[in-house]
């Protein structure tokens, strides 16, 4: 059954969730330039916190919204599930990129620079996609793209895992072992976030079943 036949649309909320998904995909690049390009690196985290709070906002006004709204496009538990995780997304992406300042890490390592882009390609995914959610007909396309998500957070998975097991080779003094730690600790955060792009995929697939 085609959802826009028996729900009528609003499109508000979707209009919000491409805003927010987009604003995601923004964050996400922000912290891919970071890691390719790691210079002035105080003022590129002041500008991926900027887009958090922008991805806030967002959700405020999604909440806002759905308080104040007798019909919705589907599920109201839903609504605000899809919401809070486009939020953890981006705040798991703001916190691997403050980290990096925080630690004042010397230059990223080409695996951190790979997890960054598997979030950008994540979040693309997203966000060239959330605006089909409003319309069964794009429920063959939105699966492809939970499918898409979900193996690049493989690749993530497996990234972490190669770095993990050789990340104290080699370390022989307490400096050595406190780089270490901090790295361990970003690669956490960066792989996080690709968890985090996941849930929103496995959210959208959750309200695609229940809307079959």
């Amino acid at each position: 059954m085609v959802l826009s036949r028996f729900l009528p649309k609003n499109p508000e909320f979707i209009q919000m969730f491409v805003k927010s998904a987009k604003n995601a995909h923004e964050t996400a690049i922000a912290l891919s330039d970071l890691m390719d390009n790691y210079v002035d690196v105080e003022n590129k985290v002041r500008k991926i916190r900027d887009l958090e709070h922008i991805g806030d906002n967002i959700t405020h006004d999604l909440t806002n919204a759905l308080t104040t709204t007798f019909v919705t496009p589907f599920d109201r538990d839903d609504i605000m599930m899809l919401a809070s995780r486009l939020d953890d997304l981006v705040d798991s992406i703001e916190e691997a990129a403050r980290r990096m300042w925080l630690y004042r890490m010397p230059s990223p390592t080409p695996e951190a620079q790979r997890l960054a882009k598997i979030i950008a390609g994540q979040t693309l995914a997203l966000a060239e996609s959330m605006h089909m959610l409003i319309d069964a007909r794009h429920s063959e396309t939105l699966r492809d793209v939970v499918k898409k998500v979900t193996s690049l957070e493989d690749d993530g998975d497996q990234i972490l895992d190669e770095v993990l097991a050789k990340l104290y080779d080699g370390v022989q003094d307490i400096k050595g072992v406190i780089s270490s730690i901090r790295w361990g600790e970003l690669y956490q955060y960066l792989e996080d976030a690709t968890d985090r792009a996941q849930d929103v995929a496995y959210t959208i697939e959750g309200i695609l079943l229940k809307n079959a």
